[in-house]
């Protein structure tokens, strides 16, 4: 199983969601940000939901739907299950940009993509 946050991660993520198929109503970018990944570089990769398609492309992109950012600790526990993404917000510990209202209006398709990826969380 490769490291989480690593480049092997990475790309299992995306070979798990290339096999996926969603019902979506427009294209959706979820960009994640941790800045003291692995290696102490930060790691940044987005979600990227259209066509009933998912994928995952490394780096930032532009003009994503919402940002998550947060340490790697706190990316660690919500990856382990240890912390929910919604707990590491109250806290302070994950910050959220972007337009928020457009993804609650589409939290059935974010459901969604947290399914596509549970091989790689196992």
């Amino acid at each position: 199983m490769a490291g989480f946050l690593t480049d092997a991660w990475l790309d299992d993520l995306d070979a798990a969601a290339r096999v996926a198929e969603l019902h979506t109503e427009a294209p959706l970018v979820l960009q994640q940000v941790v800045p003291d990944g692995p290696d102490g570089h930060e790691v940044a990769y987005a979600i990227v939901v259209g066509n009933g398609r998912v994928r995952v492309e490394r780096g930032r992109v532009s003009d994503p739907d919402l940002v998550f950012t947060q340490d790697r600790a706190t990316a660690e526990s919500i990856h382990r299950g240890e912390l929910s993404a919604q707990a590491a917000f109250m806290q302070g510990r994950l910050r959220l940009g972007g337009d928020l209202r457009a993804v609650v209006d589409r939290a059935g398709e974010l459901a969604a993509v947290h399914d596509v990826f549970a091989s790689v969380r196992a």
